[in-house]
């Protein structure tokens, strides 16, 4: 007898080699693969705009990566005592410009120069709703906590999000490695502000976009991490406890589904013996002058040393 719905992932002819880079991009699913990237010592980088959840934004963020432009204090609005980006995250806020200034023009040359060398890039949409400023009257990635009298909030037409994604690969594909491969997911995140059955409206437009969009495209695929949360782990017990995001099993069990279809069989054990390394090294002890402690420390050394001579990126 079966007693769940096993969603896969299908293999990938081009498989991620130990000195691949990473790029992803998106909702905070994307941040989750990016710190297991991270954890393995691949090279990855994530979200240089900070987290954001539709396709317009993402591809919007992609363009001012691509660009290599430099924001201006002019870019800047003054709201709740910070100086705030409406394209960015509100990470990026600051009660000094130049300091907000600073770190977004520095994420942007980081991220300008790191998809030069990439070969991967997962981006993961989280709605197809977005706000439009009213008093700018443009479309912004984030709401930072101002007021919702200066928004209005509505659903991105199936044209807007078909063009976004479209507009996103071409940059991609011009920018990164001539053979970079996308992968396009949705986030299992439900957006139950939004109401549930507005996000589920919200997320099947997200579906319906990008399968149009990548349909006969070799080097875009669509990862159903969506699907295997809805219906491979349909159980509460796979969340936290706010019942919405998935908890460490369910995104460790969404990550080893995908390694076993994209890693090459070198990656798969770089990871695995870096996770262990990671773990040791997390160990702690009340006297660090103990002999036996010493010995264990130049034993991960050691280890350290053996990895670092597989790749050529600094490790650990």
């Amino acid at each position: 007898m079966k007693f769940r719905t096993e969603v896969d992932i299908n293999e990938s002819e081009k498989k991620i080699g130990v000195e691949d880079c990473i790029f992803s991009i998106g909702s905070c699913f994307a941040t989750e693969m990016h710190e297991k990237f991270s954890e393995g010592q691949i090279q990855s980088l994530n979200n240089p705009f900070g987290t954001i959840f539709n396709p317009y934004s993402v591809f919007q963020a992609i363009q001012q990566v691509y660009d290599a432009k430099e924001y201006q204090e002019s870019d800047l609005i003054l709201a709740n005592d910070n100086y705030i980006s409406l394209d960015h995250h509100s990470s990026f806020d600051s009660r000094y410009a130049h300091k907000s200034l600073e770190k977004i023009n520095q994420n942007i040359e980081e991220s300008n120069q790191f998809l030069q060398n990439t070969s991967f890039v997962i981006m993961t949409f989280g709605t197809s709703y977005i706000y439009e400023f009213l008093p700018k009257n443009r479309l912004v990635a984030n709401c930072h906590k101002i007021p919702q009298k200066f928004f209005e909030k509505r659903l991105l037409s199936h044209q807007e999000l078909t063009s976004s994604i479209n507009k996103t690969i071409e940059i991609l594909k011009d920018i990164c490695k001539d053979d970079v491969q996308i992968l396009f997911t949705v986030s299992p995140v439900r957006h139950t502000k939004d109401g549930i059955v507005e996000n589920q409206l919200s997320k099947s437009k997200l579906i319906t976009a990008i399968h149009e969009v990548i349909s006969g495209k070799e080097n875009c695929q669509y990862l159903p991490v969506y699907e295997i949360l809805m219906d491979d782990l349909r159980d509460y017990r796979f969340y936290k406890d706010d019942l919405i995001h998935p908890n460490s099993q369910a995104v460790q069990y969404i990550w080893e589904k995908f390694g076993n279809a994209y890693f090459s069989d070198e990656t798969k054990v770089f990871i695995n013996e870096n996770n262990k390394i990671v773990t040791a090294l997390t160990h702690k002890t009340a006297d660090d002058k103990n002999p036996k402690y010493q010995e264990f420390l130049d034993k991960i050394n050691l280890r350290i040393k053996e990895q670092q001579k597989k790749v050529k990126h600094k490790i650990f």
